[in-house]
């Protein structure tokens, strides 16, 4: 090309465009619950509690310290200190019986599900046995992987095992043994067995999801199913409730055997979690923060129920609090209410959020009267003030 000759545009870089269509953005699902509404959800936990000052502080020391190594990629499975530390604390809290070579770090307990349901329900029938009523987030999960739920009924005391299916064997059967959720129930040792005895006559493991599993109030906690037989039980944990569900790190904790099909299909789904965040929660377990963190939230969390459930006497004296021992949550039941979608709508307007126990069942019919009271994320005086509003809200469906 002569210089100065102009600007030219070369042979063959252009093309028509198609007319584009115009398409609606949907934009992500966000809450639109007033801020003067009172929501008693349960998955929340206290997060004005977080430890910001020592996170922090720890957070900065890892970054100086870690070499650098550690900012590299990582294997799926997690970073080996944390796994050590974590198998060490979880023998001493919950009785599991594992190496840290068992454990994998996930994205939460959710992905731990997730992942668990693909990988034994390809390998099995795709038929799981699932406590009733359960959440719905677990349903989508086990849906998700393309497994069959089957519903188990669970009361007062946890799930019912003369009730688990003996015409098919399950994939896995699905627990909350420590806090069921909704209902709150703490399961006995003489279940706890019968769960055991019913996994090896079928030759059918257990999942076992350790759901608040560090705050019992009453009583002495009982230590994880996982411990009984490590061998069928699948254990899976997650530090969303105890510190913040921003962190994203859970954990699995599998039988030997399952590992390295597990740790493949971790690979395949982020490659790793975030290898900075577990140094730095592996040092705040080493150093006893957790401990202590977990000790603070259970004085903060005990003072939350013992006004929840004062108030509720106060104002129905007819109804019954279950599952109120431990974790973050109680359920409660009121004779004569159907909680209805209309009923919810009318304690909405009257600013107040509660969450009926019939929302997660998944057969219809047996709780219709019961409502779940998270308390973990509210202060003593919202917690009255919610209980009062949802006192004036019944009164108008009355």
């Amino acid at each position: 090309m002569r210089p100065r000759s102009g600007t030219y545009v070369a042979k063959g870089i252009t093309f028509q465009r198609e007319k584009e269509q115009p398409h609606p953005v949907f934009p992500a699902v966000v809450s639109n619950i007033s801020k003067d509404v009172i929501d008693f959800r349960a998955a929340n936990p206290a997060m004005d509690h977080f430890p910001r000052k020592i996170w922090g502080r720890l957070t900065k020391e890892v970054c100086n310290d870690t070499p650098e190594v550690a900012f590299a990629y990582s294997g799926s499975e997690g970073v080996k200190k944390l796994r050590e530390v974590l198998s060490q604390y979880l023998m001493k809290i919950r009785g599991v019986r594992c190496h840290a070579d068992q454990i994998i770090i996930t994205s939460g307990a959710t992905q731990a599900l997730y992942m668990i349901s693909r990988l034994i329900t390809n390998r099995n029938d795709q038929f799981i046995a699932v406590e009733d009523p359960v959440t719905d987030e677990m349903r989508r999960i086990f849906s998700l992987a393309g497994a069959e739920v089957h519903p188990v009924p669970a009361d007062e005391e946890g799930i019912i095992p003369e009730s688990l299916p003996l015409h098919r064997k399950p994939s896995f059967l699905f627990v909350i043994p420590s806090h069921q959720f909704p209902l709150g129930g703490t399961l006995s040792i003489q279940r706890r067995v019968k769960l055991m005895e019913y996994s090896r006559k079928m030759d059918t493991y257990i999942v076992e999801d350790d759901y608040d599993s560090e705050f019992t109030y009453e009583g002495v906690p009982v230590h994880s199913i996982q411990g009984l037989n490590p061998e069928r039980v699948l254990y899976v944990g997650t530090f969303s409730k105890i510190l913040s569900p921003a962190l994203r790190i859970g954990y699995a904790v599998l039988p030997p055997n399952l590992v390295d099909s597990f740790r493949e299909l971790k690979w395949y789904t982020d490659r790793h979690t975030s290898s900075l965040e577990q140094l730095v929660l592996a040092r705040f377990i080493e150093e006893g923060f957790l401990d202590r963190h977990v000790r603070q939230m259970k004085k903060i969390y005990k003072k939350r129920r013992e006004a929840l459930t004062a108030s509720i006497r106060d104002h129905f004296p007819s109804a019954k609090i279950l599952g109120q021992s431990a974790g973050m949550h109680l359920v409660v039941e009121f004779p004569g209410v159907v909680f209805s979608e209309e009923v919810k709508e009318l304690l909405c307007e009257t600013g107040v959020l509660v969450y009926p126990v019939e929302d997660y069942a998944l057969t219809k019919g047996a709780h219709q009267h019961k409502i779940v009271l998270g308390y973990g994320s509210l202060t003593e005086k919202r917690i009255v003030e919610g209980v009062k509003r949802l006192s004036e809200g019944l009164q108008k469906y009355t």
